[in-house]
């Protein structure tokens, strides 16, 4: 059925719209400065005009989302990006159980990948990082190192499982996108220890680089989810076929 098309399409645009929109509003109020600002101060003066930016208003997805109102919508957006990320998870382990079973369980380990970045990304978007700085922070760090993890799995099962015949086209897009997250991580991970505002720049923009990255990715699903069927879903509630184990044995 076309109509599962729906949620990684669902997924990208709750994500995309919800944390750019949170951005608007955080840059609207002040409360972060723009990601091509490269000029910061120690300080501002309490009766200093105009938008004045210091290291409190670098530009993160966090920053973001710290302050009232956009708080809100943070919270709602990745809760929201959270929930739709693990049932893409398992629809998709769904789909690998359905359709190829021989891989199963590495498409298992990517399902446990996967709910653990729905999980850590539930509490970094959950604790305010002004209030609950170290579960943020470890939600967030454990987030992203998982979801390269993943996206790696995944992309060897693009090969793998041949699920829709058009991986000729998916399987080196995927590894780009893949290779694009990795690296990114890593640069954006040196780059946010680093003191220097200009550094910390750098790092947010890293940051919304990875977002967009892993939407693109998850978008490059639409076409599995095209050829999903409702019938698969039995596979998560019994065994259709003697190898073909219970999702959570």
């Amino acid at each position: 059925m076309a109509l599962w098309i729906i949620l990684p399409v669902l997924l990208c645009a709750v994500s995309f719209i919800g944390c750019w929109t949170v951005y608007g509003l955080a840059l609207s109020y002040n409360h972060i400065c723009s990601l091509n600002t490269w000029e910061y101060r120690n300080s501002c003066h309490p009766n200093e005009t105009g938008n004045c930016c210091t290291m409190n208003n670098i530009p993160t997805v966090s920053a973001s989302g710290t302050n009232f109102p956009e708080n809100s919508l943070f919270t709602a957006t990745i809760s929201a990006g959270s929930f739709l990320f693990l049932v893409f998870c398992v629809f998709h382990h769904a789909h690998i159980l359905d359709r190829n079973s021989v891989h199963s369980l590495l498409s298992k380990i990517a399902l446990i990948m996967g709910c653990v970045v729905s999980a850590s990304a539930f509490m970094a978007g959950n604790c305010n990082p002004a209030e609950l700085v170290l579960l943020h922070y470890l939600g967030a760090a454990v987030s992203f190192v998982f979801v390269c993890l993943y996206m790696i799995i995944l992309t060897s099962l693009t090969t793998r499982c041949m699920l829709t015949g058009c991986e000729q086209v998916l399987y080196p897009l995927r590894i780009i996108l893949t290779i694009i997250q990795v690296s990114a991580t890593i640069l954006y991970g040196i780059f946010f220890i680093q003191e220097h505002y200009f550094y910390k720049q750098i790092s947010a923009v890293f940051e919304w680089f990875l977002c967009v990255n892993l939407e693109l990715y998850e978008l490059s699903y639409s076409v599995e989810f095209y050829f999903f069927s409702s019938s698969m879903l039995s596979v998560l509630l019994a065994k259709k076929e003697e190898e073909k184990p219970l999702i959570l044995s």
